[in-house]
């Protein structure tokens, strides 16, 4: 059933009903199908782009939609609603373009952003490695000086879109410390850039995620962003907002397995009356409704706060862990509303659950949220 959404503007109200429309006729009916035989929908990002849903959040002057975020994330959450896989790589490329767009200079911007919002260009984020997941600060990889750029050599792994983006938001270490990591702006293809085979996921499997080999791979100088060493602390910025794009995709994620659970519910009879009527059932459905009204509320929040300039970290950790925690326990409780039925693959809300688990994981794992958040009641002696 449509969400009812509070949104600022009638533009927003418009760009919502505009993004159901292209997610109903695009997404919905291709997703189980392209998530059973892992085939990546080629040209719907493009599409996506096109129709202005790639950049929402960034300037119209560089092609972006201008949108406040919590406008963006509602639109997410319509997108994760009919495909997970397509939201999360959405998210992604939104990520992706942080840097160039927070931290560049007026040239770079103006080089490389329009093609990246207007979807001519789509992105991946490359931050993690096989031994730095969610801590960043012990990357290896290395960007050594060259008279060209940045010769790059090391491993990155976990990248949605890996091998298919056209550019890479790639953090890597041009000297000691949390303060020798630096940002680039990497192109998708390179002499010495090799991509490994997919990832055998549990879920997600339309879009790809690889990783990425630099075996002294060039990067022009001009695609450093911002200064050397300015990197770990781009990156954290940068999750901050991603976190949010995570929180409403799992958001979507659960809506879709409610709705499925109610019109089963409503649909299939036990001991003489619809199963919706058995008191058992009914407060299950209920306490997933109040699971996912929750998830929204959060994320509506830390995305409001960001969009009036104020601090927002705590927030958005704790949008990101209350709506992840929340997608795995209402998918998993779809699946027990359909009974056996909910085991096969006959019905989409075993391949929620599957999906819902690495919402827990990607964009920094659950146990890092209640660490970033309790940090911040530690108080420092002066």
């Amino acid at each position: 059933m449509p969400v009812d959404r509070l949104l600022p503007t009638r533009e927003a109200e418009d760009l919502l009903d505009l993004t159901r429309t292209v997610a109903d006729r695009e997404l919905a009916p291709k997703a189980a199908r392209y998530e059973r035989e892992e085939a990546y929908p080629e040209g719907l990002f493009k599409l996506l782009g096109e129709i202005g849903l790639l950049g929402l959040p960034y300037p119209e002057e560089h092609g972006g939609g201008g949108q406040p975020y919590e406008v963006y994330l509602q639109v997410l959450e319509e997108l994760a609603a009919r495909w997970a896989a397509v939201a999360v790589a959405t998210s992604v490329h939104t990520l992706a373009c942080f840097p160039l767009a927070t931290y560049a200079t007026d040239a770079q911007r103006e080089r490389w952003l329009p093609a990246m919002l207007e979807g001519a260009q789509v992105g991946g984020y490359s931050l993690s490695e096989p031994h730095a997941g969610s801590d960043a600060a012990a990357i290896v990889c290395k960007a050594a000086p060259v008279a060209e750029g940045y010769r790059i050599t090391g491993t990155k792994a976990w990248i949605t879109h890996g091998g298919k983006a056209d550019f890479y938001a790639l953090f890597a270490r041009t000297g000691e410390g949390s303060r020798g990591i630096s940002c680039f702006l990497a192109p998708g293809e390179a002499e010495g850039l090799a991509f490994g085979r997919p990832e055998e996921k549990m879920g997600l499997n339309a879009v790809p995620t690889t990783t990425a080999h630099w075996d002294g791979a060039l990067v022009a100088g001009d695609r450093l962003i911002g200064a050397e060493g300015q990197g770990l602390g781009i990156a954290l910025g940068a999750l901050d907002s991603g976190r949010l794009g995570i929180a409403a995709c799992a958001t979507g994620l659960a809506q879709a397995a409610l709705d499925a659970a109610v019109d089963y519910a409503n649909e299939r009879t036990a001991f003489g009356r619809r199963i919706v009527d058995h008191q058992g059932l009914g407060f299950l459905l209920a306490d997933m409704a109040a699971a996912v009204d929750s998830s929204r509320a959060t994320y509506l929040d830390a995305a409001r706060r960001r969009d009036l300039g104020r601090p927002y970290s705590r927030q958005a950790s704790v949008a990101k862990l209350i709506a992840t925690d929340a997608a795995m326990k209402v998918t998993t409780d779809a699946v027990q509303v359909f009974g056996g039925a909910g085991y096969t693959r006959e019905f989409p809300v075993e391949r929620y659950m599957r999906e819902a688990k690495v919402m827990q994981i990607f964009e920094g794992t659950n146990q890092i949220q209640r660490m970033v958040i309790a940090r911040q009641f530690a108080r420092r002696e002066s």
